[in-house]
């Protein structure tokens, strides 16, 4: 059986660091505009209420999570090399850029806005959450024998699963002491906080040049 040693092509540190900052000025940006929105609760409203015309800096929102959405675009295309080429890895991949496109939209596109009748930043944030769970999902099993990924496959694919259990509950309506804001943290939680870890991990390992390893059959 080949196995892979911990080392990635520089292109998938880079990929890294896209990732970690993203997420992290995404998180910084959440922090800053419920501050300054005059009795928003985590539970009580919805995490995009940050962006509509009613939150006080929501320019700051809405441009936070276009560069998420940059970001984790850029930073996917990066990573390529650091995620075997089998059907799993390349489907993952994908939902993660459909995810991406669809945070970009999120922000374009905030609450309130009137296309699609009034839809559309509900349908762009459903994309954006279904193919971040299903991306998660996907890369999971995709790192099975992958030396690189120790330690993260299982916590990859349950990522996954969290957020796509909490999406059902969230279009359910079901709620369970959580609030509409609460339950939609649950989704978008395990999304940032794996892009993070696993944004900071691919910064650890050892850097090659050459070309990218087989991968193990």
């Amino acid at each position: 059986m080949t196995s892979f040693g911990p080392m990635v092509h520089r292109s998938a540190r880079f990929g890294g660091l896209l990732f970690l900052l993203g997420s992290l000025q995404f998180v910084i940006a959440m922090i800053v505009v419920q501050a300054m929105y005059p009795a928003y609760t985590d539970f009580g409203n919805y995490v995009s209420d940050l962006g509509s015309s009613h939150s006080p800096w929501a320019w700051l929102f809405n441009d936070a999570i276009r560069l998420l959405g940059v970001l984790g675009f850029l930073g996917t295309l990066f990573i390529r090399s650091a995620i075997p080429a089998r059907l799993s890895g390349r489907v993952g991949l994908g939902f993660l850029l459909i995810a991406s496109i669809g945070a970009f939209l999120v922000g374009s596109f905030p609450e309130g806005s009137p296309e699609l009748g009034g839809n559309v930043h509900s349908v762009v944030s459903a994309v954006t959450f279904i193919g971040s769970g299903l991306g998660l999902l996907a890369l999971g099993p995709a790192m099975l024998r992958d030396t690189r990924w120790e330690g993260f496959r299982g916590y990859t694919f349950l990522s996954g699963i969290v957020t796509l259990v909490a999406l059902v509950l969230f279009f359910a309506g079901a709620y369970p002491g959580l609030g509409p804001g609460g339950m939609e943290r649950i989704i978008i939680a395990p999304i940032l906080l794996w892009a993070i870890v696993a944004g900071a991990h691919l910064l650890r390992l050892q850097p090659y040049s050459g070309v990218r390893l087989a991968s193990p059959t």
